[in-house]
């Protein structure tokens, strides 16, 4: 039997996911965020999600969340409903297990269900395994914004893609 299990994210992963979030809060720059996330915040956050447009999935390997892939609103207003913006986070420690394609994967045919045209994803540089998952996954590369974030003092740059999804 496989290991790896990706399923819906549930409120019992809130505590691992908080965790694995934290780490790229206070290590690099992954996320822009700098202040770290708690318990109450990602409930909150937790709630947005479900089993339309904007879900949430997690990996787990061996009883252990190692994981997750969402999908969020690209921006407000009806024009951009059909479009997702799609993020993925993975345990540092628990790299290799193939969970970034899995859960990419995953959540690229349950979007395909829905009203979904086109998924988008910026990867803050340098970040070569996420260009390279993104690629892997058929995301074309549509540019680069160049130092357009600031975090614990470096500018940041983001290259983002774009990958269509349904027929929405």
């Amino acid at each position: 039997m496989d290991a790896l299990h990706i399923r819906q994210g549930e409120a019992r992963d809130l505590p691992a996911l908080v965790e694995i979030f934290n780490h790229y809060v206070a290590h690099g720059h992954v996320t822009f965020t700098t202040v770290p996330h708690t318990l109450e915040s990602r409930t909150t956050w937790f709630a947005t999600y479900g089993t339309g447009r904007h879900q949430l999935l997690v990996a787990e390997h061996e009883g252990a969340v190692v994981g997750c892939a969402y999908s969020s609103p690209y921006r407000p207003g009806p024009a951009f409903d059909t479009t997702v913006e799609t993020s993925i986070y993975l345990d540092p420690e628990r790299r290799g297990l193939g969970a970034g394609k899995r859960l990419y994967a995953a959540l690229l045919e349950r979007l395909a269900a829905q009203p979904v045209h086109l998924a988008v994803a910026g990867v803050a540089l340098p970040n070569e395994a996420s260009l390279a998952l993104h690629r892997k996954m058929g995301f074309e590369e549509v540019g680069t914004f160049r130092e357009y974030a600031r975090k614990n003092g470096v500018w940041i740059s983001s290259t983002w893609f774009q990958r269509r999804v349904g027929t929405a």
